[in-house]
């Protein structure tokens, strides 16, 4: 079969499956409130905005927002009704708050080790010789203990704290058995020490993403599985309904992760360009369909609990999930570029990759109409400013993924530092910040007690946020000169090295702000565990003094 049949074939089975699906979801697609939608509010709730990580004034402002736009609907007469079905939330979030502390402290501690780690391999970029004197600083084992900690530590801890912390509030139903999941963490834990530990010692699969030896993932393996169980658990005994889409997204990716990673790591299975093409085939899908959908899902959470209005269009949010399982599953194969795999393989990997621009294009549409009207309320939303920025980075990232999947890109791009830049974008701009605003958002509901000190949540934005943005255009201009270098035949290979040294400093200065910026929220993690700081009347907490139907509103 030649490339132009299987392209067009390919083309030709995805937008049909993907125009009968749409077809199959009621019309109005931009229907403002449609039912379904509205199901992550109480009784009355709409209207009302939800901000566990603002102060009162910055709370005040929030809703006067909201009301500005005159899409505010609140009936005050329904308070009764709210207070009973908040009790319900309340218990919710008791039943996962121990559990859900648990894996959110974790992410912290592998947040500012990984850290540590990410700037040591920036540092020895441009200074080669710094830290040289142990083989397990070196390097090649620096960075590669580094993706680990993100990849297995930071990201996956946070994901399922934030998951095991949601799905119970949507589901309106208790957690049912956290103990499998804090038995999971606790092997999933030991499994990424040891693993690193192997890695550090110079023992690794020799696999980009899939470094930690096959015998040790066994524990990752068995603590995934323990973890999903509460989750099955819980979903089966749910008191709602409508499966709201963040579940969708949240379930979907806790079932595809376990069969990527196993995939991945049987051993004797996978060899030579083989080998390569699992490699690229999990790389790629982990953070397409375990990272993104865990990101996506708690945005189309949280964004509309702030500003307190259902998102705009819930067709649309199913369209972007559907698509992304359409269309994702083989975009891995364009890291490929130019390998001795079948040209056919990589030709399919670039037209599913332009076929992503669908579910990006629906979940952008989407958030910005959702948000339309409110965007000044970033002003005063601490946690929003983190989501709507994490929105916006997965907008940019997939569009430029897309595009960086074509042969007359990846041909200067590949191998290139400007691929690494592309991929922060993703698991950090995208992935990252999107947690940073989910977990200022759900540990006041967690720990009954509120942050501290509310300036240093703006501090933390803008370190990451301006180390960020020095850190992707750095190596972004850097590794596309470094591109065209390394393609010109009358210019030697040092070339290509020497011009990107000024843009890897750069990065390490970006990477430094950034690092500051974890240590920030790491120390406001801590103090807030540890109910330190000035104790402030806010949001957050069911105080006495207040009155009931204030208190319910507010504390929920």
């Amino acid at each position: 079969m030649d490339t132009v049949t299987v392209l067009l074939l390919t083309f030709i089975l995805s937008v049909s499956g993907l125009f009968v699906f749409i077809w199959s979801l009621r019309r109005n697609m931009f229907d403002e409130n449609p039912e379904a939608a509205k199901v992550i509010f109480s009784t009355g709730e709409i209207g009302h905005v939800e901000d566990p990580s603002a102060t009162p004034e910055q709370r005040a402002g929030l809703q006067q927002v909201v009301i500005d736009s005159g899409k505010a609907v609140i009936d005050p007469t329904l308070s009764q009704q709210l207070k009973e079905e908040l009790a319900e939330r309340l218990e919710a979030d008791r039943s996962t708050s121990y559990v859900s502390f648990v894996f959110l402290s974790c992410a912290i501690v592998w947040l500012v080790v990984a850290s540590s780690f990410g700037l040591i391999s920036s540092i020895k970029l441009h200074s080669p010789e710094f830290l040289t004197q142990y083989a397990w600083l070196t390097f090649g084992r620096t960075r590669t203990l580094h993706l680990n900690m993100v990849a297995y530590g930071w990201c996956p801890m946070a994901a399922f704290g934030i998951a095991i912390w949601t799905l119970p509030r949507l589901l309106k139903t208790p957690l049912i058995g956290g103990r499998f999941a804090l038995l999971g963490c606790m092997l999933w834990n030991a499994g990424l020490i040891a693993g690193l530990g192997a890695i550090a010692a110079g023992i690794n699969d020799g696999l980009e993403w899939l470094e930690i030896p096959w015998q040790v993932s066994i524990l990752i393996v068995m603590g995934g599985a323990l973890i999903a169980l509460p989750l099955v658990f819980t979903l089966r005994n749910r008191k709602v309904q409508h499966i709201y889409v963040s579940i969708w997204y949240m379930g979907a990716a806790l079932f595809w992760f376990p069969v990527l990673y196993l995939v991945g790591k049987v051993p004797g299975v996978h060899f030579g360009v083989e080998q390569a093409t699992m490699n690229w085939w999990f790389g790629h899908n982990v953070l397409g369909l375990y990272y993104t959908p865990i990101a996506l899902g708690s945005i189309y959470y949280f964004l509309p609990k702030i500003i307190g209005r259902p998102i705009q269009s819930y067709n649309m949010s199913l369209i972007g999930f559907w698509a992304l399982a359409f269309f994702y599953g083989q975009v891995g194969g364009h890291h490929l570029v130019g390998g001795p795999v079948p040209h056919w393989l990589v030709t399919l990997s670039i037209v599913q990759s332009m076929m992503m621009i669908i579910p990006v294009l629906a979940f952008s549409v989407n958030q910005h109409l959702t948000m339309k009207g409110h965007f000044k309320t970033m002003y005063y939303s601490p946690t929003l400013r983190f989501i709507v920025l994490g929105a916006m980075m997965y907008t940019l990232s997939s569009f430029e993924g897309s595009f960086e999947a074509l042969r007359s890109v990846s041909t200067v791009a590949h191998f290139t530092h400007f691929t690494v830049a592309h991929a922060h974008l993703g698991l950090y701009a995208f992935f990252t910040i999107t947690m940073f605003g989910a977990i200022y958002f759900v540990m006041p509901r967690i720990m009954s007690w509120e942050w501290p000190h509310p300036k240093l949540i703006i501090v933390h934005f803008w370190l990451v946020a301006i180390g960020f943005a020095i850190y992707f255009v750095s190596l972004s201009i850097g590794g596309w000169l470094q591109g065209l270098d390394m393609i010109n035949p009358a210019k030697p290979f040092m070339d290509s090295v020497l011009v990107t040294i000024p843009y890897l400093e750069g990065r390490t200065v970006g990477g430094a702000l950034m690092t500051l910026g974890h240590l920030v929220f790491a120390v406001h993690f801590v103090l807030m565990a540890l109910r330190y700081g000035t104790s402030r009347v806010g949001p957050a907490l069911l105080h006495k003094h207040r009155q009931p139907e204030q208190q319910a509103i507010a504390g929920a």
